[in-house]
């Protein structure tokens, strides 16, 4: 039902109802947006439902808003307050694409977007988001929609993981890696799929090296929310190629980000101590191989070793020196 709405409010049109027409204004559904949708009085009938979206779906693949304007085509990066998300926006905008930017934190994106303008880019859209809550996509389409934008390439690099056996962790918090990382990625991606569709636009998912793993012992959610993603990819990447859509995942190695603080990472893991590449680094190689259209993506020569001797080696193995790192 709440989809049902966002469409009728969309644009200020007012729509046709079975009881009588309504008329509601921008800030009006913003409002409700807000607040929770509530339906009014009347209820469209199926036939004007259809007619709407076939109208949208037309009026999206030529490029224009309800008002005849054209729309603002952007590169949606979603965890792009820090990290890898922020230095893949700064790499995107560096290449001439226009941004919207999701994230928690509104003072980060707002001092990213600053620092995008200030280099004489167009400012970035910022749209304030936790993509844990339920409804966040359906809730960035429509912010989308008011500010005239529309995807052609998404970003999925928003996930975290926390260090610990998974039997003394909070059982919480470890659904949570499974609602961000995964469920988060697969709705945000079907929301906006079809955009991306008539753009024969792109799709980039961060995973991990972590991917590639039998498992993780000691992070064992996020492994394998970062298996999921991978897998997800590359089946995403041959349902679309002949559509004329990319997707990649990029799979970094150990990155030195404020990831390593909020999962919990000790002074004293073996893991921390391995050199690792810098987010820029990582955001680099991301670009390049999604605009040179490759699937997999790992940044890196040792990591590119590592991941190419893993089926030769004995899992037991795996999973024992993984056990030791972390």
């Amino acid at each position: 039902m709440e989809m049902l709405w966002d469409i009728a409010f969309a644009d200020g049109v007012a729509y046709e109802f079975e009881a009588h027409d309504l008329a509601h204004r921008r800030a009006s559904w913003r409002f409700d947006l807000r607040q929770g949708l509530a339906a009014p009085g009347g209820r469209r009938t199926n036939a004007t439902l259809v007619r709407v979206r076939r109208e949208r779906e037309s009026m999206s693949e030529a490029g224009l808003r309800q008002d005849g304007s054209e729309t603002r085509r952007v590169t949606l990066v979603t965890g792009a307050s820090g990290g890898i998300g922020a230095d893949l926006a700064r790499i995107f905008a560096r290449h001439s694409h226009d941004l919207a930017l999701v994230a928690r934190s509104r003072a980060k994106l707002e001092a990213l977007a600053d620092e995008i303008a200030a280099s004489g880019r167009l400012r970035p859209v910022v749209l304030v988001f936790d993509l844990i809550e339920r409804g966040a996509a359906t809730h960035i389409a429509a912010a989308l929609e008011a500010a005239g934008a529309t995807p052609e390439i998404l970003v999925n690099n928003a996930g975290f993981g926390l260090a610990g056996e998974a039997a003394g962790l909070d059982p919480a918090q470890q659904l949570a890696i499974v609602d961000l990382n995964i469920r988060a990625v697969v709705d945000i991606t079907l929301c906006f799929l079809p955009a991306i569709r008539a753009a024969r636009g792109k799709i980039l998912n961060v995973a991990s090296v972590a991917a590639y793993f039998p498992g993780g012992p000691g992070m064992a959610a996020y492994y394998a929310s970062k298996s999921f993603i991978l897998s997800f990819s590359l089946a995403l990447s041959q349902e679309l190629r002949l559509q004329g859509v990319t997707v990649s995942a990029l799979c970094p190695g150990y990155t030195k980000t404020d990831f390593q603080a909020r999962a919990g990472f000790g002074p004293n893991m073996d893991l921390a101590r391995l050199p690792g590449s810098t987010a820029m680094e990582v955001a680099e190689a991301g670009y390049a191989g999604l605009i040179a259209g490759r699937r997999e993506i790992v940044p890196g020569f040792l990591n590119k070793l590592g991941v190419s001797l893993l089926p030769f080696l004995p899992k037991a193995l795996i999973l024992a020196v993984i056990s030791r790192l972390q």
